[in-house]
């Protein structure tokens, strides 16, 4: 058998040995970025979800680790019923299928964002992110770089001279500014709508935490850093996009509650706090965009470019709102108008 077989197998084989079910069969559930995949099986009336993160790539520990602290906290995290971190396999909650993704609508939002932004709050008011890694320069840098590799340069076809090297440099430079002036906090660093699940005291096996809703996943990669980080996050999602007026509608209101819980003081205004918002946002996008073709070219993965264009569009409004990137923005269109941004073949 191929590795691939193998591992199958292995998965299969220790699933049936935990449940004690030598007939119970797995079903794909989901499968990320990274190679984390995720199966789901149905055993004594209700539904399980493996998690297979084979260690040399995707080590389970920090999943484990961070998981255990996001529970303890009061946040809903798939509890964990059995393990071999050796193997890589680990049994879990099942959270279902209610992503916040299809659920989200003109009428919904209000509410599921507002539930989202409790849980973001009670992240940052009670996670002890001393311990994480920090989400520093160097971090903050490697992630805007994927863009003029992946993007300019792999799918555009244009590798920036000196001079556009200088305003991309200058650019990063604000950015990265913005980022570490901000209050450090705990990151989930993918708090978006295809990692938040709706969840209901319904659904059988589900451990009701002091926060039922939402369910909370991916949180494996979590940082030390920017406070709004993660709230730029769930309101510039790569996946759905808003009105401008009503995304800084929900970001007033947090800002609100961050005052109200003592994380950040009257004299981070709403000017500032959107500033640090909207450029948080856009370190983020800028990676996405390279990350999203890195995606395709180096790994195979076309899935995400269906979203590129709305990640391009954040890219380009959020710096035209600000003069110093203006020059960033005109650099990105000068190559990429009139492209199509999800041709696979345009480069």
């Amino acid at each position: 058998m191929d590795s691939i077989a193998d591992r199958a197998a292995a998965r299969l084989a220790w699933t049936r040995h935990v449940l004690g079910d030598p007939a119970l069969t797995l079903a794909s559930a989901s499968a990320d970025a990274s190679f984390r995949s995720y199966w789901r099986t149905q055993h004594q009336g209700r539904s399980w979800v493996v998690m297979d993160s084979p260690p040399a790539q995707e080590d389970p520990r920090p999943w484990l680790a961070i998981g255990a602290q996001l529970s303890a906290a009061g946040l809903h995290v798939p509890a964990v019923y059995a393990h071999d971190l050796e193997q890589g396999f680990l049994l879990i909650e099942d959270l279902g299928t209610r992503l916040y993704l299809p659920a989200l609508n003109e009428d919904s939002a209000d509410a599921l964002y507002g539930d989202a932004m409790e849980a973001l709050l009670r992240m940052q008011v009670r996670m002890d992110c001393s311990d994480l890694p920090p989400f520093d320069h160097d971090v903050l840098v490697r992630g805007l770089e994927v863009m003029p590799e992946w993007f300019l340069g792999r799918h555009l076809g244009h590798t920036p001279d000196c001079g556009e090297w200088d305003v991309l440099e200058a650019a990063f430079g604000v950015i990265v500014r913005n980022a570490l002036e901000q209050p450090r906090r705990f990151v989930h660093r993918d708090f978006h709508s295809r990692n938040l699940l709706i969840v209901d005291d319904t659904s059988p096996g589900i451990i009701a935490p002091a926060l039922l809703s939402p369910g909370i996943i991916d949180f494996q990669g979590a940082l030390a850093g920017p406070i709004t980080y993660d709230l730029a996050s769930l309101l510039r999602d790569a996946y759905i996009a808003w009105p401008r007026e009503r995304v800084e509608t929900w970001v007033e209101s947090y800002r609100q509650r961050l005052i109200s819980a003592g994380l950040i003081g009257h004299g981070v205004d709403r000017e500032r706090f959107l500033r640090w918002f909207d450029l948080t946002g856009l370190q983020r996008h800028i990676r996405v965009l390279g990350q999203f073709y890195r995606l395709w070219y180096r790994d195979g993965k076309p899935g995400y470019l269906a979203d590129v264009p709305r990640v391009y569009h954040y890219v380009i409004s959020v710096a035209r709102s600000y003069p110093e990137l203006a020059e960033f923005a005109a650099l990105l269109e000068r190559y990429a108008l009139g492209r199509d941004l999800t041709d696979v073949a345009a480069a």
